[in-house]
């Protein structure tokens, strides 16, 4: 399915309706639904995604769209992608906003991702209609729209001069709140989200920081505040197991796969974050080193 909203139906995204300049059209491929716009959160960070980056970005999207959140990015490979995969993956309802032309698809390499979100119930949007190609001008564009539909910007990695700081420039311009993951202080993809943070975003470590912070926690009850804190008073097994580990030798992933199988690559992924996120361990290169 396929059709344009205007600026004065009725259909037409609310928060969206509030922001300067916001689009007199906005074109769609899928089924529009007035629902998923509800509870809106962009979900942005770098193209050069570390490994940090998808895990954080699976982890948190995951747990949102468990929560009934929909996820609004702006379909780029590496932090956009990946936001989109896990949304579908959990079941979850995805927006993806174009920079090109509604009857294109921006990076055609991730066409099967775009069908995949259709087929689940997303939507993609442009305020362009036609097949016209994506054009610097219209990224800053689309990050005013990915922005604009939410209630909140979440930046999960993003280097100094990162399109993912001005979809969060957006998103204070339009009085949105701002989320971004911490990282370390000496990774290049860490320097946005850190300076977002020194200006007054909240850091994030788990869905609940920001269902709580959004008061959605009444709609969404059944996400509660993760067990795991970030103490080292708090540690599971196999977080000191992978500690263990990587005290002897430093290990990839596929490492620590191979060495940790009786546990599943999602539990072993999902505490390498949280180490991560203690600065327990770092990542260089894809391989982790006790800090």
């Amino acid at each position: 399915m396929s059709g344009v909203i205007l600026f004065e139906d009725p259909e037409y995204p609310r928060l969206l309706k509030e922001v300067p300049n916001a689009p007199k059209e906005l074109y769609y491929k899928g089924k529009w639904d007035s629902v998923l716009f509800d509870k809106c959160l962009a979900v942005v960070g770098s193209r050069r995604m570390s490994r940090y980056g998808s895990f954080a970005t699976t982890k948190l999207v995951t747990e949102l769209a468990q929560a009934g959140v929909t996820i609004v990015s702006g379909f780029m490979y590496g932090v956009d992608a990946t936001a989109h995969v896990a949304c579908v993956q959990a079941g979850g309802k995805t927006i993806a906003v174009m920079p090109c032309g509604i009857e294109s698809v921006h990076p055609q390499c991730q066409l099967e991702l775009y069908n995949s979100i259709l087929n689940a119930g997303g939507l993609a949007l442009s305020e362009t209609s036609g097949y016209m190609d994506p054009k610097p001008w219209t990224f800053p564009k689309r990050n005013r729209i990915v922005a604009g539909l939410c209630s909140a910007v979440l930046v999960v990695e993003a280097g100094e001069n990162s399109g993912s700081l001005i979809t969060a420039n957006f998103a204070k311009k339009f009085g949105r709140k701002v989320f971004a993951v911490p990282g370390n202080i000496d990774m290049e993809m860490s320097v946005g989200t850190l300076q977002l943070i020194k200006e007054g975003a909240k850091p994030v470590v788990c869905a609940f920081d920001i269902i709580e912070e959004l008061d959605w926690a009444d709609r969404y009850a059944g996400v509660s505040k993760p067990v795991v804190e970030l103490d080292k008073s708090s540690d599971t097994g196999i977080e000191s197991q992978i500690v263990e580990l990587l005290k002897v030798d430093p290990l990839n992933l596929n490492d620590l796969i191979n060495l940790l199988s009786c546990f599943s690559i999602t539990q072993i992924s999902s505490a390498l974050s949280v180490l991560l996120l203690r600065g327990q361990v770092f990542e260089r290169g894809g391989t982790f080193y006790v800090s």
